[in-house]
Formats: C-alpha cells, sequence, structure tokens
C-alpha cells in the first residue's frame, strides 16, 4: 500500500519554493558600478536588479572579442593568421581563425558561469595559426577579476576598447598590436547571453555550437487558399471515339487535390464548380499548377492542358462577402492530341480554365488540435483584437533527469525545453552533460484569448557534433510534454512548481525527471477578457462557411507539414520529430489505450447522473425513511408553489458552487497518467499504438490486432443497434407497424388528454409524484405496464440481414 502511494505522489505536481528575481536582496553594488569586485561576485553579497523576476539570478563573466590591428606578420612566412584564445582556469575558448589577416574582426562574446570560476585572473591571447609551438603566441591581455564592472540591462552595453598586447611570458613587456576588448560581469538578463559561447559547453565544437543556442522562433505566416474550379472551354481529349472523363488537378507545393470526374462525348466544356482549399504560407514561394486530365485508364491519365499561376497574383478575402472576380486563364496544350503545326507546349488561347481564386484571410489556420489550441487569430492582421493579457514563463531547470545516452563511458543527457504558444516558438539553451540542468530563461507571450493552451516539451539533443556524439540522421528524443490551460490561472499569481515528465514508450509508461517552471498571467482588461466567454471560439468564418470534418483533418496535416518544414530551416533548426511532437501529430491515430481512457472520461462524466438516479431510486425504496419524508414535503411544496421550481434549481446551483470553492484546485493540471490509461495499458496495445501507419509487422500479428479490433467493435456495434432498437419502438408508437398496440395507444392519448383537461395540473403533479414515491409495500418485483408495453413494440430489427 506505501509502495502504490510512493508510486503515485511520483506523478503528482510538487509545490517549488525558488529564489526568483522579485525576492533577490537589494544591494551592494549599484547597476553600472565599476567596482562590485570578484570577492563579492563570488560570495553573493552583491544582488543586481533585473526584469528576470521569474527566474533565479544566474552571474557570468562575459568577455567581448571586437578586433585586432596592427599585427605583427609571421617572420619566415610573412603572413599572419591571427585567432584569440580566452583562458580563465582550465577553461579555453577560441574564435575562428582568419587567413592572411592583420587586422581580424571576430564580434564573438564568451561567457564563464560564476559556479564554474577557477581563477582570479582572465587571460586573453592572440595567436597565429600558422606557427607551432611556443611562437604561436602573438601577445596577450590580462585582467583582474577584482577590477571586472558589473552590468545589467537596461543599460547601454560596454564600449570595448583598445588593449596594447603584452609578452605572453607576463613579464610585462609590451609588444606590437593591439586587441578591442570588453569585459563585464552580468547575468542571464544581457543582451549577449543567447549568442555567447559558454563555458559550461566547451567541449562542442564546430556545427553542434549553434544547436545549443536558445532561440525564439516564428511559425510562418499561414491562409487558406480556396480554388473554385468553375469550368474549361474547348478541351480535346487525345483519345477519339471514346467517353472522356474530363477532370481538374490543382497542386500547391506538395499539395495535389482533384475535381470530380465531368463525364462528356462531345467537344469537351467541362464544368465542375468545385472548391479546393490548400494551405500556404508567406513568403509564398510555391506556384499554383492546375491541369486538366482526361482520365484513359486506372493506371494512365492524359494531360490535357495546364497553367502554372503564382499565389502573389490572387486577392485576399478578408470577410465573407460572397463574390471574388473570377477569371479565364488560358491553357498550355499538351499531349498528342496537337493539331497540325503546333508544337509541344505551344500556347492555344482557345483552351482556357475558368477560376476564382482567393486567399482567404479571416479564418484561422489550424495547425494544432482545438482541444488545446494555443491561438485563435483570423491570418489577416487587420483583424486581430488587442491583446487582454500577458503569459510569463520561467523555465527554471529540471531534476532527477534519466541518462539518455552515453559519451566519455559516462551516462548523461543534453535537455532543452521547447514552448509553443501562438505563432511564438521558444528553444532554451542545451544544458551539455548535466542530468539536472538550470536554464532559468524566461520568456513572454501576448494573450488573445484566456480559453488557450500553451505546451511544453523537453528533448534530449542529439545533434550536438563533434565531441557531442551527434550524427546528421538522429533524432531529437522526448523526455516529456506539458500543457497549462491559461483559464484554469488565477490572474496576477505566480505558480513555482515541479512537473513530472511523463512519457509513453513501447515500454510503458516512463518518468524521465521533473521540469521546474515559474510562470504567471497578467490580464491587461478584465472586461475585455469576460466579453470573450460569450464569443465563438473560432473567426466568425468558420460558422458562417466550415469546412468539412475531412476538410480540416487534411488542412490541419498540411498545415503542421508547413510548419514543421520553415521551422527546420531556421538556425539552429527547430526539428521536425520536435514540432510534430509539439503539435500532436499522431493524435488521431487509432489507439486502444486512448479508447479505454476516454470511455472511462465518459463513465466518469455520467458517474453524478448515474449516482443521482440510484439516490432517487434509494427515495422510491424508502431506503432512509426521514429522506423520503423530506422529499415528499418538497414535492408538496413545488407542486401548490410550481413558480419556485426554477428559482429553487438555480439556487441550489448557486449554492453548490459556493460549498465547492472551498475544494477548488490550487494548482493547475498536469499530464496524469492514470487518466491517461497509460499504467494498466497492455504491453501489446503499446506496441500497437507505436506502430508505423500503414503497419510494418508480421502478418499474424496484424491477424491478432484484426481480430482484437474485430471484437471491440462489436460490442459497439450492438450498443448501437440497441440504441436504435429503443428508437424505432419509440416511433412504432403512431406508426400502425403493430395495430392493436397503436390503437392502445392512440386510446390512451384520447384518455389522457380528457383527464388532463378537466384535472388541474397540481392535481396530476401531485398524484403521480407520489405514485413514484410510493411505499414498497405497495411496489410489484415485476416490471411496471408501461415498460412491458414498450418492450413489445416492434423495431426494424427484424428486417436486418
Amino acid at each position: 500500500m506505501s509502495h502504490n502511494n510512493s508510486h503515485d505522489e511520483d506523478y503528482q505536481l510538487k509545490d517549488t519554493n525558488p529564489l526568483l528575481g522579485e525576492r533577490w536582496p537589494m544591494g551592494g553594488a549599484a547597476r553600472g558600478s565599476t567596482s562590485s569586485g570578484l570577492s563579492g561576485w563570488l560570495s553573493g553579497g552583491d544582488k543586481m536588479t533585473s526584469t528576470y523576476d521569474l527566474v533565479e539570478q544566474m552571474y557570468y563573466l562575459y568577455v567581448r572579442v571586437v578586433k585586432c590591428k596592427d599585427l605583427p606578420p609571421n617572420p619566415l612566412t610573412g603572413n599572419c593568421d591571427p585567432y584569440a584564445e580566452v583562458k580563465l582556469g582550465n577553461y579555453k575558448g577560441t574564435t575562428r581563425h582568419f587567413d592572411k589577416r592583420t587586422t581580424p574582426e571576430w564580434h564573438q562574446v564568451f561567457a564563464f558561469a560564476k559556479d564554474r570560476i577557477q581563477s582570479s585572473t582572465l587571460e586573453v591571447f592572440i595567436k597565429d595559426k600558422e606557427m607551432v609551438g611556443r611562437d604561436d603566441y602573438i601577445g596577450k591581455v590580462v585582467f583582474d577579476l577584482h577590477e571586472v564592472p558589473t552590468r545589467v540591462p537596461p543599460d547601454s552595453p560596454l564600449a570595448p576598447q583598445w588593449y596594447r598586447l603584452e609578452h605572453h611570458r607576463g613579464e610585462g613587456q609590451k609588444v606590437r598590436g593591439e586587441v578591442m576588448l570588453a569585459v563585464w560581469i552580468g547575468t542571464q538578463a544581457d543582451e549577449a547571453f543567447p549568442e555567447a559561447w559558454h563555458s559550461d559547453a566547451a567541449s562542442i565544437h564546430g556545427e553542434g555550437v549553434t544547436t545549443i543556442r536558445s532561440k525564439v522562433y516564428v511559425s510562418p505566416k499561414l491562409w487558406y487558399l480556396r480554388v473554385n474550379v468553375i469550368e474549361a472551354q474547348d478541351i480535346h481529349p487525345n483519345v477519339k471515339n471514346r467517353t472522356a472523363e474530363i477532370f481538374a488537378k490543382v497542386q500547391v507545393g506538395n499539395q495535389v487535390l482533384k475535381t470530380k470526374s465531368c463525364v462528356s462525348s462531345n467537344t469537351l466544356s467541362p464544368l465542375w464548380n468545385e472548391d479546393l482549399i490548400f494551405v500556404v504560407a508567406e513568403p509564398f514561394e510555391e506556384q499554383l499548377i492546375l491541369s486538366i486530365e482526361d482520365h484513359v485508364s486506372p493506371r494512365k491519365d492524359d494531360v490535357l492542358g495546364r497553367v502554372s499561376l503564382p499565389l502573389t497574383l490572387f486577392e485576399k478575402r478578408l470577410d465573407h462577402r460572397p463574390f471574388i472576380q473570377s477569371k479565364w486563364f488560358d491553357l498550355e496544350k499538351f499531349g498528342l492530341g496537337l493539331l497540325e503545326g503546333e508544337t509541344r507546349r505551344e500556347l492555344r488561347f482557345a483552351s482556357r480554365v475558368h477560376l476564382r481564386v482567393c486567399l482567404e484571410g479571416a479564418y484561422h489556420v489550424m495547425d494544432e488540435s482545438t482541444m488545446y489550441i494555443s491561438d485563435q487569430r483570423p491570418t489577416s492582421r487587420q483583424l486581430w483584437k488587442p491583446p487582454i493579457g500577458i503569459l510569463e514563463v520561467g523555465f527554471l531547470g529540471a531534476k532527477g533527469l534519466l541518462p539518455t545516452k552515453q559519451r566519455d563511458g559516462r551516462a548523461t543527457t543534453d535537455a532543452y525545453c521547447v514552448a509553443k504558444y501562438g505563432q511564438k516558438w521558444v528553444r532554451t539553451r542545451t544544458m551539455v552533460g548535466s542530468l539536472s540542468p538550470n536554464w532559468n530563461e524566461q520568456y513572454t507571450w501576448e494573450v488573445f484569448d484566456v480559453c488557450t493552451v500553451i505546451t511544453i516539451g523537453v528533448f534530449d539533443n542529439c545533434h550536438l557534433g563533434g565531441n557531442g556524439n551527434g550524427h546528421a540522421s538522429a533524432k531529437d528524443l522526448r523526455i516529456g510534454k506539458i500543457r497549462i490551460r491559461l483559464s484554469t490561472l488565477e490572474m496576477d499569481r505566480i505558480y513555482t512548481h515541479s512537473y513530472p515528465l511523463v512519457v509513453l514508450q513501447p515500454s510503458g509508461v516512463k518518468k524521465m525527471g521533473e521540469l521546474q517552471l515559474a510562470f504567471r498571467f497578467t490580464c491587461m482588461s478584465f472586461a475585455n477578457m469576460l466579453y470573450l466567454y460569450g464569443h465563438p471560439l473560432l473567426p466568425k468564418m468558420h460558422y458562417l462557411h466550415p469546412f468539412t470534418v475531412n476538410q480540416l483533418d487534411s488542412l490541419r496535416y498540411q498545415a503542421m507539414n508547413i510548419v514543421a518544414a520553415r521551422l527546420g530551416r531556421a538556425e539552429p533548426p527547430l526539428r521536425k520529430e520536435v514540432v510534430e511532437y509539439m503539435l500532436d501529430v499522431e493524435s488521431h491515430m487509432w489507439s486502444m489505450r486512448r479508447s479505454k481512457a476516454n470511455f472511462f472520461r465518459v463513465m466518469s462524466l455520467l458517474s453524478g447522473l448515474i449516482g443521482m438516479f440510484k439516490w432517487f431510486g434509494d427515495v422510491c425504496r424508502w431506503k432512509n425513511a426521514i429522506t423520503t419524508v423530506l422529499v415528499h414535503v418538497l414535492l408538496l411544496i413545488l407542486v401548490w408553489y410550481p413558480e419556485l421550481i426554477l428559482p429553487t434549481v438555480f439556487l441550489y446551483m448557486f449554492m453548490i458552487g459556493l460549498w465547492n470553492y472551498r475544494f477548488r484546485a490550487r494548482y493547475p493540471p498536469h499530464m496524469d497518467a492514470k487518466l491517461s490509461w497509460a499504467e494498466a495499458v497492455h504491453p501489446d496495445e503499446l506496441d500497437e499504438e507505436f506502430d508505423t501507419f500503414p503497419t510494418s509487422k508480421p502478418q499474424d500479428v496484424v491477424n491478432m490486432r484484426y481480430d482484437r479490433l474485430r471484437s471491440v467493435a462489436g460490442r459497439i456495434q450492438t450498443v448501437v443497434g440497441d440504441m436504435a432498437t429503443q428508437g424505432e419502438r419509440l416511433q412504432s408508437l403512431l406508426s400502425w407497424r403493430d395495430p392493436r398496440a397503436t390503437c392502445l395507444f392512440v386510446v390512451f392519448c384520447l384518455v389522457a388528454a380528457v383527464v388532463l383537461y378537466v384535472t388541474p395540473f397540481k392535481v396530476v403533479a401531485l398524484v403521480a409524484g407520489l405514485y413514484m414515491l410510493r411505499h414498497p409495500r405497495f411496489r410489484s418485483k415485476l416490471p411496471s405496464v408501461p415498460s412491458n408495453f414498450f418492450r413489445r413494440l416492434p423495431s426494424r430489427i427484424d428486417s436486418m440481414l
């Protein structure tokens, strides 16, 4: 029992109490002070103010190497291939080298974390790459960390200064050449922090350096492209003396859609008038390629004409006005049906197609499920409403991460976080080789609707390259994901919690560690926020001209592919597997585990209604005589004063709401392994969930799973059939399918009409209530007469094959 309790607690949300920025002690050196000193910095006595109030303060020694001048050439070759080396204790960082340059410019920043400082002296060496051994030193500059100034934004950047190079042996002898440097002590709020070389990633070299940096990404601006293919004129099939099946095929990028075939045996002017919907992204790089084709055989389609149009040619529609100017476009002739004297690809003006094309700006292009949507604004910025609030998230760190790889004989993890809300994605810095990484990075989003969800994922970076053991074809591993619904948050409250990182693997559910976050939702307009609760979730075009369910699924899949492709081209790239995991690409796939979880969600939802019916049944059976008597009294009051029924119901719900306020949730929701039915799932069901589509399993395994699916579907089929039977019995009451039953029911309706007309309603309600609440002594164990009568009614089940 204690083991189960500890297991449950392991998957629960935990409260934390980090030393956030707003609780940092004030004192010590002021902003921009030039005498903060190493002793105070290393001892933590000096605390500087910062706009980062949702993360813990982290100190860094920043070194900006700008450029050199007047460097002496190599006496042997007459050239100089300089580079800079920044050394602090055992840590060394180097810039790139320049070939044959005596005035190189690097503009590179190095950052050394406070907890890794091993020396009180900073050395900056200028070296020549052509020379080997001790003579590769050109000169150096030495800094005493006690004299390094401090700086915290919004102070202006520290101006770099020229420093004369000294002899590398440290004898105070000056040598030829100068280097421009800036050295200061700052925090992670410094604007140089994201692009800096960090001492905790000193083992990463080459292209791997760019993959560990923190970045902010913006999703491409997505549009729906509506192509209304109206008709074509003077289309000549290549194969004569046959009934042609002409259709239009439209391609935009990787998206291909076709109209229905128009069948005709005459000189063809086919008519379709069909809408084809695509997803496109700015800047519009693709072309709209439309071809008119003839379906000659199941394996052959003849291209009769084609036209390629740039997307910038089409009008942008920002409302629901129905009229968009249609246009005729000339088709380029293709195939064997060329007339005498024509050459292939000759423009033939007699063949043309009639189109009405527009870019829909009043829709919201969905790249994520509406169940946890993070943005509901239409595409066109002109239709956006002002923001109602600000969401601030501080990524503090993670604890107890499980190792995912081996490096230098040691199990390790290179973890980073990704957060997605609206069009803004953020990626934290990769903490190399740490099972308890500390990011302490803070990001901000504008909130346009509080009924939205922010998604945060943790991944293992597998693309560090060089000593990072990265590989180009490797995929970043999933460590876990959480979602936070903004409507569950209190305004202006700082939440500091440790979230369990739970991931589902083919071997079962696994806790990969804990993610520590701090976040706050600040409302800028309380009235506008309440006003939104009465408005539709999506822009009005989704309701005035809605898409079908199949269209929405297809368009969402195309939008996710476009977003993944665009973000994968950024530097550093946000890789496809990361974007797909954040957007839940596989959420629509069949899963026995998810089906069970949804079934038990429905049962939990109906449990209250079922419990109420059980309670009423106990009242009718007089299980508790006092309760039954009180219900009788309530019945008499409501019968004689019916105007109290609705006020009583609403007052009762009001009192329940006040009572439940004491038991309201103190913490935001998190990933629940028990609710997801992940703890008791069968291994084969998990293996099926992780199977590819189409399947890649052996035939016997597929047969077994197919039989299991048929068994489950058979039960669902039985339940649906029973529901249809009950509905058909109700319908047959007046259909004379059973003439005797219908006659009895019609006579009953006539008698009931007369009795209810001459009897006051209060008397009828009182008699009916007392009959339902009668004592068990006056009850029979046999089914009631109405139930017996209803079960004898016919249905159409006997007509089923």
